[in-house]
């Protein structure tokens, strides 16, 4: 599976994620700058985390109104695989890829530290490495990961199965509706959540339970 990995002004987790790709996929992504002519045709798209433009208006919504978005939309309507993390996230809630909004953590602080997620549904492209049900570790590192939809929204979502994981076991960090940590579109060919599983695949980081989520991708055939 080839990859690409898009970077725009204020990000700081691309170089994670290029990390991740390679190590795992044995190859490096295509690395696609913001005002880039050209976008290599790959299977998977990636946002990684960072402030986009500084998260200002809010966090997301410049990038999210960039040129390039246009470019994402139309191949994620194609069936690209899209995988948006931390400010991916907010970038894809703010295009309308993704259901719902991210707020202000509840805290109102920034948080840095680990979760445990619940996988919610395991049969998808993006969670087949995982079991429905299954606790993981993973980390957190953001100030705006509070997630939010209207009733109809959330009814939609959870009646779907757009939920992909929960904070489990009292570690919602942030104060997101029904523990939503990540959610797909209703496509599933989308994945927003704001953990960063790149952070934590190889035993150098204290533990693997990201690593299934990216071997599980790049195993798909093209």
């Amino acid at each position: 599976m080839k990859a690409a990995v898009v970077v725009f002004p204020g990000l700081n987790r691309d170089r994670d994620m290029i990390a991740a790709l390679t190590k795992i996929g044995g190859e490096a992504p295509a690395v696609v700058w913001h005002k880039d002519a050209e976008f290599p045709k790959v299977d998977l798209i990636v946002i990684p985390g960072g402030f986009s433009y500084g998260d200002y208006l809010r966090a997301g919504a410049i990038a999210a109104r960039s040129p390039l978005m246009e470019t994402i939309r139309a191949r994620a309507a194609q069936g690209v695989r899209v995988l948006g993390v931390c400010n991916g996230f907010q970038i894809l809630t703010e295009a309308q890829l993704l259901p719902g909004v991210l707020m202000r953590n509840a805290s109102l602080r920034f948080v840095c530290r680990e979760v445990k997620l619940k996988v919610e549904n395991a049969a998808t492209d993006f969670t087949r490495g995982y079991s429905a049900g299954q606790i993981i570790r993973c980390p957190v590192a953001h100030h705006d990961g509070n997630y939010f939809a209207d009733a109809e929204t959330l009814a939609r979502v959870e009646g779907n199965g757009q939920v992909a994981f929960r904070y489990a076991e009292g570690t919602n960090p942030n104060g997101s509706i029904n523990d939503i940590a990540g959610v797909f579109s209703a496509d599933r060919n989308v994945l927003g959540l704001m953990p960063h599983p790149e952070n934590l695949i190889e035993a150098a980081h204290g533990g693997t339970d990201g690593r299934a989520l990216f071997s599980a991708l790049l195993q798909l055939a093209a």
